[in-house]
């Protein structure tokens, strides 16, 4: 029963992620973007999209703040190859490191399918082309890299004031990368909805394993 509970929010995350994907891909689908590229849900994209129009500079902050995420992970990973070159032993590196790794795989993995799988193409053209633009990437990795950092965090910072410090900016660039690429114009509403949906469910996921094998 325990278990029952543990993964019923993992998977109504990961539902609601895929449903509205599906939503995205098929409801109202129209050709609102450029060289008349087709959206879903084009009525409010199209609103949204007129409503706050491009900015360049906040598209450049987000770009600040996916390195900053980046940066996140390399610590982590890097943290792990301490362990191992200290222990010289793979057994003997902390199992959450491993559990975060694989994640970090998923993550990649999800990246590329949406990649290749393109659902919609950004409001805006990039180099003069049509780019992959559902879900947002920076929104969705941000979400989860900075997301999952917290409760390592905890963990790895004993300096009570550090750690509030890594806490708190894990949460502002979090915050700071969906809203910004949100009112860049680079992306459809939806697109940035999606990655934070898709990212939601990877932290849901990352939690319930860490629990289990962390």
């Amino acid at each position: 029963m325990k278990k029952k509970q543990s993964l019923a929010a993992p998977l109504l995350w990961t539902a609601a992620a895929c449903i509205f994907t599906l939503l995205v891909r098929f409801v109202d689908v129209k050709a609102i973007g450029p060289l008349d590229s087709k959206v879903g849900f084009a009525k409010i994209n199209k609103a949204f999209a007129k409503l706050i129009g491009v900015h360049r500079y906040f598209y450049l902050l987000t770009e600040i703040l996916g390195i900053l995420a980046i940066l996140t992970a390399v610590f982590f990973a890097v943290t792990g190859l301490v362990q191992l070159i200290k222990r010289k032993s793979f057994q003997k590196v902390d199992r959450r490191l491993y559990v975060l790794g694989a994640f970090y795989v998923i993550l990649l993995l999800i990246y590329v399918f949406f990649e290749k799988v393109v659902i919609n193409y950004r409001p805006v053209l990039e180099n003069g082309a049509l780019a992959a633009s559902y879900p947002s990437s920076h929104s969705m990795i941000a979400v989860f890299l900075f997301g999952a950092a917290i409760p390592l965090w905890r963990y790895y910072l004993k300096n009570e004031t550090l750690l509030q410090v890594a806490v708190i900016m894990c949460a502002v660039f979090l915050v700071l990368t969906v809203i910004g690429r949100l009112i860049s114009g680079y992306h459809w509403l939806t697109d940035i909805a999606g990655g934070v949906l898709i990212a939601a469910a990877l932290l849901f996921w990352h939690e319930f394993a860490q629990k289990k094998w962390g």
